[in-house]
């Protein structure tokens, strides 16, 4: 049989990097590791198969009168155009079989969707495959278990052109140890950390670095440090001998605030290549992290976490939330005043929201305090939630000033150059090639010479070629990322 595993388009967004893909050659930040994955679970004797990206290509009618599957995985952001493509391929009479996070939440709501594989894949895909050969496949797969992903096979890198992506993807681990009111991370995944084997994370960056990648490295994973003995016996020895071996390829990924307090830890995370990682620091409001169950933020200097983290050589992008039944009208100048002084360049801001199956969806149900679904998308100034101690009004115009100050070019570029007086160079040294000279003559057209960035953008270049000589190409990078977040800013907020 004849699939094609499609991936639907993401929105104008934070996390889609549209606005900073235009200074290179690429089309799409990440491929679809999700469905990768699943391409290996179908047995080649059984299936060809055809990956779909429209964030890089198009859907053609050729392609769907090939299929005779189309496997279509997405998260909430996604749900407008994964509708869509659905429509589509039900138009053209190809059967659809849905999976990810999207369709795990809210299945119901897709009545043209002829199987959902729901939860994660290892458990619920073979049953799906054993009963379609059968002539028996139920509508709906699911379980309440939690495989061992060291069973997980390599994602089939070869469907994809990676010439068309900035960064390759990995996953080592899935589940939390935090249980935050409003993260579904626990829900889909668990409180218990599981991991895989090292030995199949060098798999995984063989299986890419041979078909000729030489770029970064997203490991995905919601919390990297959930088990620390692992990462550190197992996983991290395994990547610095990995490194040494091969060109170097920068990682980077997402953990918790606690990293600050374990230096020899965040010494391997460099030595192994790592040089950024997500945190969600979500505010400095005492009283609103106890609210929500964020104890891992509670009680520390959040300043000092995230300077430690940088003189590592660890860039702390970060996000933060407004909204809280805690916040007061003073939250909206004491965000902006956290995210300047600590010198967090990423800053994602959204509104609280509420996804579907958390202890906040569940508290605010009882209460009838939900308006609707989420969107999704942490910076579109949406929520779904009735606010408690604020207006919504009072919560969007504080939001869109927050946005509107960290964003302007003067306190962007301020607070580029905060970052890069405590940030401690990579270890691991980034191979200029085309792409890189692309972007800086590309930055130097739109930011230097047409931009109403231009004087604080030579102003920045001029500096850290007088003082951090050694990180003028994460200067540039940053300054067009600055370009995006204003962009993305402007058309959904201000």
């Amino acid at each position: 049989m004849n699939v094609i595993l499609l991936y639907p388009e993401f929105p104008d967004t934070f996390w889609s990097f549209k606005h900073a893909l235009k200074f290179t050659r690429k089309k799409a930040s990440f491929p679809p590791l999700g469905l990768l994955t699943v391409a290996a679970m179908l047995p080649s004797s059984d299936w060809v198969k055809r990956l779909v990206d429209v964030n890089v290509t198009k859907l053609t009618d050729q392609d769907l009168a090939w299929a005779d599957y189309v496997f279509i995985g997405s998260m909430v952001i996604q749900r407008n155009s994964a509708r869509q493509l659905i429509d589509r391929c039900k138009n053209a009479g190809v059967k659809v079989v849905a999976g990810g996070p999207l369709f795990t939440s809210e299945y119901k709501q897709f009545k043209d969707v002829d199987h959902f594989i729901l939860n994660e894949a290892e458990l619920t895909l073979p049953d799906f495959l054993k009963d379609l050969k059968n002539g028996c496949a139920r509508r709906v797969y699911t379980t309440t278990q939690f495989p061992d992903i060291r069973e997980t096979p390599v994602p089939q890198w070869e469907l994809v052109d990676m010439r068309r992506y900035a960064s390759l993807s990995v996953q080592y681990s899935r589940g939390c140890p935090y249980q935050c009111e409003f993260c579904d991370v626990t829900a889909l995944f668990g409180q218990r950390t599981r991991t895989k084997r090292a030995e199949q994370i060098i798999d995984e960056l063989n299986s890419f670095y041979d078909l000729g990648w030489r770029g970064s490295v997203f490991f995905v994973d919601d919390n990297l440090i959930g088990n620390k003995k692992a990462l550190k016996n197992e996983l991290l020895p395994a990547l610095i001998r990995w490194q040494k071996e091969h060109d170097s390829l920068p990682f980077h990924t997402e953990v918790s605030i606690n990293l600050a307090d374990d230096e020899p830890l965040m010494n391997m995370m460099a030595d192994a290549g790592f040089d950024a990682v997500f945190v969600g620091i979500e505010t400095p409001d005492t009283d609103s992290l106890v609210e929500c169950g964020k104890k891992q933020n509670n009680n520390r200097e959040l300043v000092d976490d995230v300077k430690r983290i940088q003189r590592a050589g660890l860039q702390v992008q970060a996000g933060f939330i407004v909204g809280f039944d805690s916040d007061t009208p003073s939250i909206f100048q004491r965000q902006i005043d956290f995210i300047q002084k600590s010198g967090v360049v990423m800053a994602m801001i959204g509104l609280l929201q509420a996804p579907y199956g958390t202890k906040l969806y569940e508290r605010l149900k009882k209460e009838g305090r939900l308006s609707g679904r989420m969107s999704g998308d942490n910076v579109d100034g949406t929520t779904n939630i009735i606010p408690n101690n604020m207006d919504i009004d009072t919560c969007r115009n504080g939001y869109k000033s927050i946005l509107s100050h960290i964003y302007s070019p003067e306190n962007y570029y301020q607070r580029v150059k905060t970052f890069l007086r405590e940030y401690k160079a990579p270890k691991i040294k980034v191979k200029i090639d085309l792409d890189h000279i692309l972007a800086l003559v590309r930055s130097i057209f739109h930011l230097g010479i047409l931009g109403r960035e231009r004087v604080q953008f030579w102003n920045l270049m001029f500096w850290t070629c007088l003082h951090h000589r050694e990180l003028f190409p994460l200067s540039v990078k940053l300054a067009i990322y600055g370009y995006h977040f204003r962009k993305v800013s402007e058309l959904h907020v201000l």
